[in-house]
């Protein structure tokens, strides 16, 4: 039997939540019986009608996870499994039905096919309007399957948009990488020459004070040599000046004495 086919977790969990959806929508449509306002029922199918297009795309998910797992299961397998998925459309369709008599029992008299994502202006969507009550079993499976492959379709431009997304985002993921890399080196050699200038201005005060210390001392040379200068200049021009003392070297030498020898005349007796 279908029931007993051996599933992977991912098709159980998705099989799960349709078993899920549709007691919800068996119980709903008990509800429904009961409910005498027209508003209240109308608000009641739209209720029922989201839980109808949940399972759908329910159903799609699950028949892709037979496809991606088709290569790997035993054909016994993958034909239980298609024959599960058939049953669950062949369930959800009678939903569908029993939604549009309900519908048509409110006053609409002309009801659209159930639809996930095709808009109303499509030519293909309009060709699907039909009457609910000209409307076989066979043909609501036909035109749900129809549906399906056109919504399978829809989803599958959706997943390459994603795809290029993602791709494009990598690509700015890595170009953000290498500038914030290229950000981190500019910092490290910032720092690198902030620290070459500090040293340097360190550098630069202590020549400038040597350079000042070297100025000192050159001027307090200089004002000795002026004053060496001038003292010689006073004395070569006024020797005789006493309030300047002698530089040594430079005095003018003392008198000497003369010891004059004096000559006896020769036969000279005393």
């Amino acid at each position: 039997m279908a029931s007993e086919v051996e599933m992977s977790a991912e098709l159980e969990q998705i099989e799960g939540e349709i078993r899920d959806h549709f007691r919800a929508l068996a119980n709903g449509f008990q509800k429904l019986d009961k409910i005498k306002d027209p508003n209240r029922q109308t608000k009641q199918l739209e209720e029922l009608t989201g839980k109808m297009r949940e399972c759908k795309r329910l159903i799609k998910e699950f028949d892709r996870e037979i496809k991606d797992e088709e290569s790997g299961n035993p054909a016994e397998i993958n034909r239980q499994l298609n024959e599960k998925k058939q049953s669950m459309i062949k369930e959800l369709n009678s939903y569908v039905a029993l939604r549009k008599t309900y519908t048509s029992s409110l006053g609409n008299k002309r009801v659209e096919l159930f639809d996930m994502g095709a808009g109303g202006s499509d030519p293909t969507v309009e060709s699907n309007i039909q009457m609910a009550s000209t409307m076989s079993n066979q043909e609501l499976i036909n035109a749900g399957m129809k549906t399906m492959d056109e919504t399978d379709q829809a989803i599958e431009r959706s997943k390459q948009v994603v795809e290029q997304t993602v791709e494009v985002g990598t690509q700015t993921a890595v170009s953000l990488k290498g500038q914030t890399d290229q950000m981190g080196r500019i910092v490290n050699e910032l720092d690198t020459i902030q620290f070459s200038i500090k040293k340097a201005s360190q550098l630069v005060k202590e020549i400038g004070r040597q350079v000042a210390t070297d100025k000192c001392i050159m001027a307090f040379l200089f004002l000795i040599v002026c004053g060496v200068i001038a003292i010689i200049i006073v004395k070569i021009v006024n020797p005789s000046n006493k309030n300047i003392r002698d530089i040594p070297g430079l005095a003018p030498p003392a008198p000497t004495s003369r010891r004059l020898l004096s000559v006896t005349p020769m036969g000279a007796f005393h």
